[in-house]
């Protein structure tokens, strides 16, 4: 049980960390995409401006609120920036990156194939259940 439990911890720390990745990447993608406005990519900007700027809201020294501020400006920052992105550029972005990180990718084709080729195929295991 406890092998479990510590299984099950390491998993959603692991499912975290992935996440962690998964939006870093989003973002860096974001910053260099030229669709989205130049003011939406201040936003990280001026976050990191207030990192650095040495007047807070709770001063640092001050145990867990100095970095708690700092927590919540970033995270309020981040939502911010990815809130005011174009959405059709940020789905197109984590689509690309789930694609990346998983083994299935949806392959979309507008036309049926040409003459003389071969129709696209699913590669996959598979196995048959007797419906008696």
């Amino acid at each position: 049980m406890a092998s479990r439990n510590r299984s099950q911890s390491s998993d959603e720390a692991l499912g975290f960390l992935m996440g962690l990745i998964r939006q870093m990447r989003l973002l860096w993608r974001l910053l260099s995409d030229p669709r989205v406005p130049t003011w939406v990519k201040a936003i990280p900007a001026l976050v990191l401006l207030y990192l650095i700027f040495p007047i807070d809201l709770f001063p640092d020294p001050a145990l867990g609120l100095g970095q708690l501020d700092d927590l919540a400006v970033v995270l309020l920052g981040l939502k911010l920036f990815r809130d005011f992105s174009p959405q059709a550029v940020v789905r197109e972005h984590e689509t690309d990156i789930a694609g990346r990180s998983s083994p299935w990718r949806v392959v979309e084709r507008d036309s049926t194939p040409e003459q003389g080729t071969e129709p696209p195929y699913i590669d996959a295991e598979y196995r048959v259940i007797d419906e008696d």
